[in-house]
């Protein structure tokens, strides 16, 4: 065997293997930037379940406590708001998280409305809603937490050596983390 061939090979195994180590690392960043936009898919599943279930608990605490219209006007706007942003195509993760959170304030405000009335509390229709909600609540935090979990290996992913390069040369972008906003992280004050 002549030297030349045996570089030749040498080359030929080099080339092999790093295309095959591209196609790996490409096809890593799309599973990851897939399963970003399945754990946000989830979240929307969710949120929407919320929304729909909102109207039925507002109308439900609106029988009972009629004179706190400020309230339901709240969770009413917080709603179409939240709704509005989820349906805009150019909304970005920030935008969305924003609207959901504020939508959630609101409901901790009517929640807070319908424990001033006792009579409200036993009626059984309330109850269900209430714990329909709780459970819906419970749901979009486990989904928020895990899209925030594929979006720190996403991200990860982009930015470290060597998978940086491919994310580079096919335009992989960062995914933004679902967020609270500023308000929901102060300490909620109980007063009696």
């Amino acid at each position: 065997m002549s030297v030349g061939l045996i570089v030749l090979i040498i080359v030929i195994v080099l080339v092999v293997g790093l295309v095959l180590w591209g196609m790996g690392a490409y096809n890593a960043l799309v599973a990851l930037r897939n399963r970003v936009g399945n754990g946000w898919a989830q979240i929307d599943v969710q949120l929407k379940q919320r929304a729909d279930l909102i109207p039925n608990l507002v109308e439900t605490v609106k029988g009972y406590a009629t004179h706190e219209s400020e309230v339901f006007t709240q969770v009413t706007q917080a709603r179409a708001k939240a709704l509005s942003v989820a349906s805009d195509p150019s909304a970005t993760t920030a935008d969305r998280a924003q609207a959901e959170n504020a939508l959630s304030r609101t409901l901790v405000n009517l929640q807070a409305t319908a424990e001033a009335y006792p009579q409200l509390q036993a009626n059984q229709n309330f109850m269900d809603l209430q714990g329909q909600l709780s459970a819906l609540e419970q749901k979009i935090a486990y989904a928020r937490q895990f899209y925030n979990d594929v979006v720190l290996k996403y991200n990860t992913k982009i930015e470290t050596v060597p998978s940086n390069i491919i994310a580079g040369m096919f335009h992989f972008t960062q995914a933004q983390y679902f967020q609270t906003d500023e308000a929901d992280r102060q300490v909620p004050q109980v007063k009696f």
